[in-house]
């Protein structure tokens, strides 16, 4: 009896064989790629309604954190041991070297925001799921098509168990930084 070969399985990359790929210059500086689950993922192009929201958003929450925590924008993350995502805006836990020792890991992400303006169903199927395995605390999905921010919080086994959506109206405060509130208005872009 022949004995059928097993089935090829594509490789997982690590974030370590990720970052010595990037150290022996396979990736270009400009290049705009993630680690997601192991797979290197070419992003999507930053359209002007996009980058426009990040910056508002961003100018936001510098201003009403007041230092109590740290704006990263368009920064990596680690998620160990495959994946190096890097959402459009981290507020992450304050830290003396202003996280220049090392990209932060979970427990130092207070907040995850993705703006989508084409690839609203990407994130919410593959890095919503991707943030909740790692249980970050809070993920805020900003659907500009929608003109309405999903809230992702209580990860358990792998996915959120509290959603919901804010629309223009309401106020939102993350979980991490509850002192800071925000406009769902003040947030989306003017129609």
């Amino acid at each position: 009896m022949a004995v059928q070969p097993a089935s090829p399985a594509p490789h997982r990359f690590t974030i370590d064989e990720y970052h010595r790929m990037a150290d022996a210059g396979l990736f270009g500086e400009d290049d705009r790629i993630e680690l997601l689950d192991g797979e290197i993922v070419e992003m999507a192009p930053i359209g002007s309604r996009h980058a426009g929201c990040v910056n508002k958003l961003t100018r936001l929450l510098i201003e009403r954190a007041q230092g109590r925590g740290i704006v990263a924008v368009q920064n990596p993350i680690l998620v160990p041991d495959h994946s190096e995502p890097q959402p459009d805006l981290a507020v992450l836990r304050p830290r003396s070297d202003d996280y220049a020792e090392a990209h932060p890991l979970p427990p130092d992400v207070l907040l995850v925001v993705e703006v989508a303006d084409t690839t609203v169903a990407w994130d919410r199927r593959r890095k919503v799921p991707l943030y909740a395995a790692a249980s970050l605390l809070e993920v805020w999905l900003v659907d500009l098509p929608a003109g309405a921010i999903e809230v992702f919080r209580d990860a358990h086994d792998g996915e959120y168990t509290a959603v919901t959506t804010a629309r223009p109206g309401d106020v939102l405060a993350p979980l991490g930084l509850p002192e800071v509130q925000l406009r769902v208005d003040e947030i989306l872009p003017s129609s």
